[in-house]
């Protein structure tokens, strides 16, 4: 089915787009990518890559610098006082959990999406997407363009996903997060560390080998804040509101300048994942079926996957409305309970007292009694190998 010189066209250049584009042209398709932006550029900020998404990448041949991640620490806020440690040796010798700058992330799918054979064409906004006729048809700032397969790789606010299954108001779920790079100190620990307190966290790691700290800050907040990492916050705010965090969280606020503000913002796993128009097909993947809270770090990963089944299923040339409906089965129970394990880790962070001293206490008692089986509750989610599957 990819080949015979049939159009895709991919809209998006980010993880999600520059991925599927890779999976596709590896496999002999034609593919196009539409980014709406002069360049493709990413912001600086971390990216947790654990085993499955790293699978992705190795099949993918896509080669990123990262830093082996040795554990993932949960940490009492006000005092810095492990909750819980998970031992990521624990994983297999062959699952490794990086933490990898997004900027070098977005290169390297760039730079496998090209050796492929993707085309990258720089400046086309889409405007409008309609799925009436024989093709899906797009409109840019150029005109209308028909195309083979039109893929949705273009978040939140994708216009695809709405062609497919009509408007959505994304929903604010009452939290914002700040993000910031500071120098990171000499020596520190290879580790996800996760400050936890009454209605925020912190979470912070290395990147760059070393020379970075990335720093992410969640608080609840009931006012409305618009969706995106291209805000500016306010640094003094968010020492304010961690103020009462332990010495070296604050320590850390300290050095920041500047600081992006994100709303947190989502709407339910979309419905439809893909269809086939009369000598045609649309689909969505990523952020644009089944946008995630980062609590759990998974959006990146689930969105590699997503780019390597939906190829798989395409390649195998059954037809399009069997390679999609084959799609949307082989991913939607996956990515519901992902998101569904996101928004548990976000109230489990946030807990007030006095459930939170109860809960912290267990978590303790847990992680002495049995050290590894908190790390064996997340097989599902990083043994998941969507590479290894027929």
């Amino acid at each position: 089915m990819l080949s015979g010189g049939k159009q895709i066209v991919v809209v998006g250049a980010g993880v999600a787009g520059l991925a599927v584009a890779t999976a596709l042209a590896r496999r002999g398709a034609r593919v196009r990518v539409l980014e709406q932006a002069a360049e493709i550029s990413e912001v600086g900020a971390g990216v947790q890559v654990s085993p499955n998404g790293g699978a992705v990448l190795r099949a993918l041949g896509v080669r990123v610098a990262g830093t082996k991640a040795g554990a993932v620490v949960l940490r009492n806020g006000a005092d810095g006082r492990t909750v819980l440690r998970m031992d990521l040796a624990r994983l297999r010798p062959d699952q490794d959990y990086v933490f990898v700058h997004r900027a070098d992330l977005i290169a390297g799918l760039r730079a496998a999406a090209e050796a492929a054979g993707a085309e990258i064409a720089l400046n086309q906004r889409v405007t409008r997407v309609e799925l009436s006729g024989d093709k899906p048809l797009i409109s840019t700032e150029r005109g209308f363009e028909a195309c083979d397969l039109l893929i949705g790789a273009d978040g939140l606010h994708s216009l695809v996903r709405t062609a497919l299954n009509g408007g959505q108001v994304p929903f604010f779920t009452g939290q914002v997060a700040w993000r910031a790079l500071i120098p990171c100190e000499p020596g520190a620990p290879e580790e996800v560390e996760v400050f936890m307190g009454p209605g925020r966290h912190l979470v912070s790691y290395p990147l760059r080998g070393g020379a970075l700290r990335n720093i992410v800050a969640v608080e609840e907040r009931r006012v409305w804040t618009m969706e995106g990492w291209t805000q500016k916050g306010d640094a003094a705010q968010m020492r304010q509101a961690f103020e009462a965090f332990d010495p070296k969280v604050r320590g850390w606020l300290d050095q920041v300048g500047e600081v992006g503000l994100w709303g947190l913002f989502r709407h339910e796993v979309a419905q439809s994942w893909g269809r086939a128009t009369a000598s045609g097909g649309v689909a969505i993947l990523g952020d644009a079926a089944h946008p995630t809270l980062p609590f759990l770090a998974q959006g990146a990963c689930l969105a590699l996957e997503d780019a390597f089944v939906l190829a798989r299923e395409l390649d195998r040339g059954a037809g399009m409305q069997a390679a999609l409906s084959a799609y949307q089965t082989a991913r939607l129970g996956r990515a519901q309970r992902a998101v569904a394990a996101a928004n548990g880790s976000a109230r489990a962070y946030h807990l007030r007292e006095p459930l939170r001293a109860f809960a912290h206490l267990g978590l303790r008692v847990f992680g002495r009694l049995a050290p590894g089986l908190a790390l064996s509750r997340f097989d599902w989610l990083y043994g998941h190998d969507v590479t290894a599957q027929p």
